[in-house]
């Protein structure tokens, strides 16, 4: 069983833009990790990625075209596709992938 509070969690890491694995739900990884203004670079996965922002905003860069994520919103990132974050975002980030 896990009872965590999440922003308090990303607050605590080292650092911006690293992930801690919270645990696994159905198979996937549940990370958290907090956004610091900066971008991030591009990347492509095998797997379709979820993105729920708890707080603040990502900048969401998919094929040149940035969509903003607010606080509460999710994004599914589809398999193979490329996308990055750009700068300007910020706060609290949930990753669930494989």
């Amino acid at each position: 069983m896990l009872h965590k509070n999440l922003i308090s969690e990303a607050a605590s890491l080292p650092s911006a833009w690293r992930s801690a694995i919270l645990g696994k739900a159905g198979g996937a990884q549940v990370k958290v990790l907090r956004m610091d203004e900066c971008d991030y670079p591009d990347e492509t996965h095998d797997f379709t990625e979820a993105l729920l922002v708890l707080d603040g905003q990502m900048n969401l860069d998919i094929h040149g075209e940035i969509v903003a994520v607010k606080a509460g919103e999710l994004y599914l990132v589809p398999a193979h596709t490329p996308h990055a974050v750009a700068a300007g975002s910020r706060g609290t980030l949930i990753i669930i992938d494989q």
